[in-house]
C-alpha cells in the first residue's frame, strides 16, 4: 500500500494556464503521458477546462457550492454538494460554470489504453471490506473524514481527509476501511486495471 499525505501533493499550473493542481500521483511518475493521475484542482473562476484527449475523467466535488459542467456533446453535469461525481471523455471540451464562489475538485485521469474504471463516493456507515485482484489497484481518498484503512498483512493506517492510498498492483489481496469516528464519511473508491 502506498501512501501519498495531502501535504506532499505537487502543485503545477493546469495545461490551458487557467488555474493550479494539486498533483498526487502519477504513473509513471515522470514525462507528459501517464497511464493515470489524481490531482486536487482550485477553481476559482469559471472557464474551460483543459484537453486531456485520450483520457477518461473522473470528477468529484470536494469543497464549495458547485459546479455546471457544459461539454461540447451537448450533455450537462451539474454537481452541488460534496461527494457528486461525474465521469466524461477527456477529449470533450468543458466550459465550468461556478454556482457560488470557487471550488475544489478531485480529478482521477486514465488513460483510454487501460479501460473503464470501476469509480465511485461511498458513504461508511460500517466497515468496508475490499479485495483488489492481480494487477489491479485501488485508490482511496477520504473526503471529509478520517479512515482507517488496512491491507491484509499490513498495520492499520489512518488517512486523514484529502489524503490518498494506492492499494494492490501486484498481487490479489484485501482489507477494509472504515471511519475513525461515529460520523458516517464519504470516501472516494476507483479500481483501475
Amino acid at each position: 500500500m502506498r501512501i501519498v499525505r495531502q501535504s506532499q501533493f505537487k502543485s503545477s499550473p493546469w495545461k490551458n494556464g487557467g488555474g493550479i493542481t494539486h498533483e498526487a500521483m502519477r504513473v509513471p511518475e515522470r514525462g507528459d503521458a501517464f497511464r493515470w493521475r489524481v490531482s486536487v484542482a482550485h477553481i476559482d473562476v469559471s472557464g474551460p477546462f483543459s484537453d486531456f484527449a485520450g483520457y477518461a475523467r473522473t470528477m468529484v466535488l470536494l469543497r464549495g457550492a458547485g459546479i455546471a459542467l457544459k461539454l461540447s456533446d451537448g450533455t450537462r453535469r451539474i454537481m452541488r454538494a460534496a461527494g457528486d461525481l461525474a465521469q466524461f471523455d477527456g477529449a470533450l471540451g468543458v466550459e465550468s460554470e461556478l454556482l457560488n464562489g470557487p471550488c475544489v475538485d478531485l480529478n482521477l485521469m486514465t488513460s483510454n489504453a487501460m479501460g473503464p474504471v470501476r469509480a465511485r463516493v461511498e458513504r461508511l456507515h460500517r466497515p468496508l471490506s475490499c479485495t483488489v485482484r492481480t494487477n489491479e489497484s485501488m485508490v482511496v481518498f477520504p473526503i471529509d473524514a478520517a479512515v482507517e484503512i488496512q491491507a491484509d498483512g499490513e498495520d492499520a493506517t489512518v488517512l486523514e481527509p484529502w489524503d490518498l492510498a494506492v492499494i494492490g498492483g501486484a498481487g490479489a489481496l484485501s482489507g477494509r476501511i472504515a471511519c475513525c469516528d461515529d460520523a458516517a464519511g464519504a470516501v472516494f473508491l476507483a479500481t483501475l486495471s
